[in-house]
């Protein structure tokens, strides 16, 4: 990307207070954004960012923070759908209760975020929706049921979304990160037996044989989001060190 294809752009990024969603507001403010930042606790956005505290699982919550985003900058250009919670286990480990919750966050808060853009990005002449996805949604991850089936559907939600907005002049991707380097995979490190054995393994089955760094994510959603990505839509982009694709064999 060049500043220009940010340039004057506005933008909203939950999540953006860490990890990937940082990353992305970091980047496309650096690159002539205006970002709004929306999490539940905003105090690490970067400076230049609007910061505001938002709960995606509360509609009232996320109208408000849309609204307030819309009215400092002027406008929606872009919306990037970063805010997300993990789950552990197999089919049986999580009680309905936590399948509820992170679908909540993880699928129903894209839908509260989407819906209260849509009126701002429709008067947009560069909306553009980016979802973050997940490797989960297309490799068959072990322990990672629940949190595979939200990311199975924002997949599928993503590729609809493109559909039905598309003669509306707004454009609806996502992207599929692999094991990325962010302070959530940290914390799930931490929880584990041996760490650095558990790290050992992640990065070793991905096939570059290292993590996936917040700002590679970063960089492919604001490609996405940008308008030299103006005949884009309706595509999953993997940032995974091949992991979804390629199959090698042992060194």
């Amino acid at each position: 990307m060049t500043v220009s294809d940010l340039e004057g752009l506005r933008l909203i990024v939950t999540g953006g207070a860490s990890g990937i969603g940082l990353a992305v507001a970091r980047t496309a403010l650096s690159n002539g954004a205006s970002v709004a930042v929306l999490d539940l606790d905003p105090t690490a956005a970067p400076p230049g960012a609007l910061a505001l505290t938002a709960y995606v699982s509360d509609d009232v919550s996320v109208n408000a923070a849309v609204e307030d985003a819309a009215a400092t900058m002027g406008g929606i250009d872009i919306v990037v759908n970063n805010a997300g919670i993990g789950a552990q286990g197999t089919i049986e480990d999580n009680p309905l209760d936590e399948w509820r919750r992170v679908f909540d966050v993880n699928v129903f808060g894209i839908v509260r975020v989407t819906r209260a853009a849509l009126p701002h990005l429709r008067r947009s002449k560069s909306a553009a929706i980016v979802n973050t996805c997940s490797i989960a949604a297309t490799a068959g991850l072990p322990q990672r049921a629940l949190y595979s089936a939200t990311k199975g559907a924002v997949l599928s939600l993503t590729l609809a979304m493109a559909a039905d907005h598309v003669y509306e002049g707004i454009r609806v991707n996502c992207v599929n990160p692999g094991t990325a380097d962010t302070p959530w995979v940290g914390r799930l490190l931490d929880q584990a037996d041996d760490p650095t054995a558990e790290r050992a393994a992640l990065e070793a089955r991905q096939p570059m044989g290292r993590l996936v760094t917040a700002r590679e994510v970063a960089d492919a959603i604001l490609h996405l989001a940008s308008p030299s990505a103006s005949a884009t839509t309706g595509t999953s982009l993997a940032v995974d060190g091949g992991m979804a694709g390629l199959r090698l064999r042992p060194r």
